[in-house]
């Protein structure tokens, strides 16, 4: 009996897929368990298997469309098998999903529509004629709009010929003046002695300058992948949801440098200063459970586990790899973790699994040479860490000034989850860390 493949939920945020690439074609045999195609998600591409064995009889979504969940993807059953009921049920299952994905944009538009003939209606009323045969128009000029009324006379006569007296012909004459170029302030919008006086021959020449023109580049449409809609819609429910406030220290990385380099020097795994503020993070949450927290509405739960998830910019947008544990892990272990996840993410090869559970999030731009910014939480922790470059500044040392290697770091916080103060000894206690790494290790 020949059975629908429906598009699955691949991860939990996962609204739609998009089809990635087919794996067979009509007509192909089957058997439950294999891979017909790969599915672009809002997190990673992921593997779709057929749980039915039989013959592809339909493939109802070309590569690269996207189907909603619980979309029809294809059919499958005995070869030479009536399908037709099923394509009917198909059609409309998708055509159903389809119109409810439209449904909010178009009562959007409808809004937008009518808001639209209110503004031009109100625009043709002010636009049109307001005269009263008995009492004029409403400015009281009897007839005559506005703009007749006040519109000042042209210095031309009836007959071409420029207004001016005598005087300020002779004077403009003198002068080299075109006549044509000057604006009468004079009866009837006469030319007077005065205005060839205060006539400016750099007017002349400021209308007549070239205007640069350049030829139009070609604009380009970009399609939105399904991970840059699933980072848009989070981010602006977290943005706009959660009340965040923001947080700056400079901490002195000197300590830390010294240690990093001491480290290398016996490990067999590179030591990142990400590495270390990895680890610094997951101590300093170990001590401050309330920010290791989560809102739930009803409750804060404070997490019993400490798992920091690490920013990784991808061509896509932004992809957060979870370290579990890492307060129990050491700097070799994060170190090489971290490693492993961010390949994975780059090559888009994550799994769904791999992404969540986070406690703590940490967005470094310092390789970018980013000083300082704010970074969106990613719910639904309570904060996260927007770390910035290492930079070579003089510091005040036993009352001298001598070089030094400072580091700002700014928490985003939820309001509704922890106060300043909380937020402030969080960073204290970062800052005693990294400029003491050996603490890291009581």
């Amino acid at each position: 009996m020949a059975q629908k493949i429906e598009m699955p939920k691949l991860s939990d945020t996962m609204e739609e897929g998009v089809i990635a690439k087919w794996n067979v074609k009509e007509g192909d045999s089957v058997s439950s368990g294999d891979v017909i195609a790969e599915v672009e998600t809002d997190k990673a591409t992921m593997e779709v298997e057929v749980f039915d064995d039989g013959t592809i009889l339909k493939i109802l979504a070309k590569e690269g469309e996207a189907i909603p969940l619980g979309g029809v993807m294809a059919i499958v059953g005995e070869k030479g098998e009536d399908i037709s009921e099923l394509l009917d049920e198909a059609g409309s299952e998708n055509e159903d999903s389809k119109s409810d994905s439209k449904s909010e944009s178009a009562s959007e538009g409808k809004s937008e529509s009518k808001s639209d003939d209110k503004k031009e209606k109100k625009k043709e009323e002010s636009d049109s004629d307001s005269f009263d045969p008995i009492l004029g128009d409403m400015n009281g000029s009897n007839g005559k709009s506005k703009t007749e009324k006040d519109k000042k006379p042209d210095a031309k006569s009836d007959d071409g010929r420029i207004k001016v007296s005598p005087l300020a012909r002779k004077m403009a004459e003198e002068k080299g003046i075109e006549l044509g170029n000057v604006k009468g302030t004079g009866p009837d919008g006469r030319i007077i002695k005065k205005d060839i006086e205060g006539y400016k021959p750099a007017e002349k020449s400021a209308k007549s300058a070239p205007v640069a023109t350049f030829d139009s580049e070609e604009s380009e449409d970009v399609k939105i992948s399904q991970m840059r809609k699933a980072i848009a819609r989070r981010l602006s429910e977290s943005k706009f949801t959660n009340p965040h406030f923001y947080e700056t220290i400079d901490i002195n990385m000197e300590h830390a440098m010294s240690a990093r380099s001491k480290l290398n020097e016996v490990s067999d795994v590179k030591i990142s200063f990400n590495d270390i503020v990895v680890k610094a993070c997951a101590v300093a949450l170990r001590r401050h459970p309330a920010v290791n927290s989560s809102w739930m509405d009803d409750v804060i739960r404070k997490h019993g586990d400490v798992n920091v998830a690490v920013a990784v910019a991808i061509d896509e947008g932004l992809m957060t790899p979870v370290i579990r544990h890492a307060d129990k892990k050491n700097l070799r272990q994060i170190g090489t973790e971290t490693r492993e996840l961010a390949g994975l993410a780059r090559d888009r090869k994550l799994q769904p699994e791999q992404m969540e559970g986070s406690t703590f999030t940490i967005s470094n731009l310092g390789m970018f040479g980013i000083e300082e910014f704010t970074a969106i939480i990613n719910p639904p922790n309570a904060c996260i860490l927007a770390v910035g470059a290492i930079r070579n500044v003089p510091i005040v040392r036993d009352g001298e000034v001598v070089p030094g290697h400072m580091m700002k770091v700014t928490l985003s916080s939820d309001h509704r989850i922890v106060d300043g103060a909380k937020a402030a000894e969080f960073l204290t206690t970062l800052r005693q860390l990294l400029e003491n790494p050996l603490s890291m290790l009581l």
